[in-house]
């Protein structure tokens, strides 16, 4: 696995991870899509849109 975060993004699609936000909150579910500025699809038992400038890590 390469070390650039949209490389790993890449790597990490269809697969289960966990995000983490600023304020605390974990968000673990299927990536199903992302863009340029980290905005990130996470599926799950509900469908959550995750705007990037919210995460602090994402854990494939």
């Amino acid at each position: 696995m390469s070390g650039r975060p949209l490389d790993v993004l890449e790597e990490s699609l269809e697969e289960t991870v966990t995000v983490r936000l600023k304020d605390g909150d974990e968000f673990t579910g299927v990536l199903t899509g992302y863009d340029q500025h980290m905005n990130v699809v996470i599926e799950g038992e509900d469908t959550t849109i995750i705007r990037g400038d919210n995460v602090v890590t994402i854990k494939p």
